[in-house]
């Protein structure tokens, strides 16, 4: 999101060209050191590789429209790193426009975003799922959680961390309350209130 938003100024499909420690600097907070260089690195090349294929339906099933049904659609169309000025040069698939020209996307709030605590990455990903329902209760499967954030120890162990995570989205306002409660199936989830 943060390379959309400095392509902003740009035409979609021309090149931007950005400074390594202003990228990191609007993505990560705390201090820049050579780990975090060696992170952006690996995930300008995995944005690069990625492929995504966004397909959007009517109430009836049918297509409203589609993006890469048959043909790739990469993240970024192109990346290039130049070590004398640190400074990457991207170009963002024009086809993004789609997904933002009708409005199908969710908001973050990115100073929230940028004030939620290290170590606590499940937040994160807490505040991108609220972000996608307008919904005032929000209710997730534990085990849809876990599996989505790739949470490999125990059950317990895993409560302990997604609590810890609802904490920090309730510090910062995201939600106002939330509690682990069983489902009307006997399953255990998570419920959050804006």
């Amino acid at each position: 999101m943060a390379l959309i938003a400095f392509a902003q100024p740009f035409l979609f499909g021309t090149p931007v060209v950005l400074n390594r420690k202003q990228l990191l600097r609007a993505i990560k907070s705390g201090k820049i050191g050579s780990s975090q260089y060696v992170w952006l690195h690996q995930s300008m090349k995995r944005l690069r590789e990625a492929t995504l294929f966004l397909e959007v339906r009517k109430q009836d099933g049918s297509f409203n429209y589609a993006v890469g049904k048959m043909v790739s659609f990469n993240i970024l169309r192109d990346v290039s790193f130049d070590g004398g000025s640190e400074t990457y040069m991207y170009t963002l698939d024009p086809r993004w426009v789609l997904m933002f020209g009708n409005h199908e996307y969710s908001l973050l709030d990115w100073r929230k975003r940028m004030q939620i605590r290290r170590g606590l990455d499940m937040a994160k990903t807490l505040q991108r799922l609220l972000a996608t329902s307008a919904d005032p209760i929000q209710r997730f499967a534990l085990d849809d959680l876990k599996a989505q954030m790739q949470y490999a120890s125990p059950l317990g162990k895993f409560q302990k961390a997604l609590a810890a995570a609802c904490k920090e989205v309730e510090r910062l306002g995201i939600i106002s309350a939330w509690r682990l409660e069983e489902s009307t199936k006997g399953k255990p989830q998570l419920a959050m209130w804006r």
